[in-house]
């Protein structure tokens, strides 16, 4: 057994006629993985919770289900961010685990089966994550969103090993949150809706299953970040925990007015145009010349960035003066689209996928991460360009 392995925090608390046992590890610790096996074959326990969400908990019993990812509907869903800061915060995990030879998740995969050997319950006990990164988005205002996303992906950068005594120092806090924090301006901002409502979701969540099944023993294995704040919500007790979870899987409705914006200005483009044309027709062409240019060059810049075919660069260059005048459809759709049907990804792709983002270069040299940054690299450079053309041709007008 590990030296560590006896080190991991352990609280037990008792609900009615259930007692509970919370285990608190760091997701990428072999003495993590030791104490669930440990605890597991000396105890007598009746069912397992661990900390985790249906999609997580099908993707480590389905290590291949990536493979099995369709692109077109993850472009056409507009998924195409959260796909990319799933597969970002999975490759810390990943990057950590290859550096020390365990499996990311290796402690939560040991209490499944070892509960699934024994024929006892599996209680999936966490948010599911896509909802909790909807909602660090919105508890984040605005014009941090996007250097959060660039820091997640900019944070892959870094080749620092991290020694084994820091592994066990995350047990102080929640791994998404660390990965977080690394770039985050202000935790305050990743706390509510990383730590704290996932504290009380797990709470309720434990208690929903304890009504409905009575078990004298359960083991819950979470990270030790969250283990006071699961105590503490459990303690204090709540009369309905589906009410509780109801409300934390709640998304917040998007405020109208980020959705108005891209109207407002395709309108102020329009109306410059009509006004350069009404001047002169010379005037007028120059400013729609401004506009294809700035939009296209920057758009195809942001292609070229990604590492897009040629065609996809050209593409871009063509499409992002006329998606830019239709927000409904957006240049990174165009151009992902061109990349999948010039550079199908093949089988092996998503197969590596995993692994290949833990590198830098593997972003580039992956065709499925390749085109999620075709996608983003693209539609950043066409919003650049919009604005630019925008303050560009009003200039013009002013002058």
């Amino acid at each position: 057994m590990s030296e560590h392995a006896e080190q991991e925090p352990l609280v037990e608390v008792r609900i009615g006629n259930s007692q509970v046992t919370l285990l608190g590890t760091a997701h990428v610790s072999r003495a993590s993985a030791e104490k669930v096996r440990e605890l597991l074959d000396e105890g007598s326990y009746d069912a397992v919770a661990v900390e985790l969400c249906p999609s997580r908990y099908h993707a480590i019993l389905d290590p291949d289900a990536l493979s099995r990812m369709d692109l077109f509907k993850v472009i056409r869903e507009g998924k195409v961010s959260m796909v990319a800061a799933n597969l970002a915060l999975g490759a810390y995990q990943q990057r950590l685990a290859e550096q020390f030879d365990i499996e990311p998740g290796a402690e939560q995969l040991a209490a499944i089966r070892h509960a699934q050997a024994h024929h006892k319950p599996v209680l999936l006990i966490d948010r599911e994550i896509g909802v909790t990164l909807k909602r660090v988005l919105h508890n984040v205002p605005w014009w941090k969103r996007f250097g959060l996303f660039a820091g997640l992906l900019g944070s892959l950068i870094s080749r620092d090993e991290v020694s084994e005594a820091d592994i066990e120092g995350l047990k102080e806090g929640d791994v998404l949150e660390h990965t977080f924090a690394e770039f985050a301006e202000d935790r305050k901002d990743l706390f509510l809706p990383l730590i704290d409502e996932r504290d009380r979701y797990m709470a309720a969540r434990l208690l929903q299953e304890l009504q409905a099944q009575s078990p004298e023993r359960v083991l819950a294995v979470v990270g030790a970040g969250h283990l006071k704040g699961i105590q503490a919500y459990l303690d204090a007790g709540m009369e309905r925990p589906a009410r509780e979870i109801e409300k934390l899987d709640h998304l917040p409705s998007p405020s109208r007015w980020p959705r108005l914006i891209p109207w407002l200005i395709v309108a102020l483009v329009m109306t410059g145009f009509v006004i350069g044309f009404m001047r002169s027709p010379e005037l007028g062409w120059q400013l729609v010349m401004d506009w294809v240019l700035i939009n296209g060059v920057l758009s195809a810049l942001g292609a070229l960035l990604a590492a897009g075919h040629p065609l996809t660069i050209l593409t871009a260059f063509v499409a992002a003066p006329i998606t830019s005048l239709n927000p409904t459809v957006g240049a990174g759709m165009v151009t992902a689209a061109m990349e999948i049907y010039l550079r199908k990804p093949e089988v092996g792709d998503f197969s590596r996928l995993k692994h290949d983002t833990t590198q830098v270069r593997g972003w580039w040299r992956n065709r499925v991460s390749r085109t999620l940054l075709v996608f983003l690299f693209s539609t950043l450079g066409s919003a650049v360009g919009t604005y630019l053309a925008g303050f560009r041709i009003f200039g013009r007008l002013a002058g």
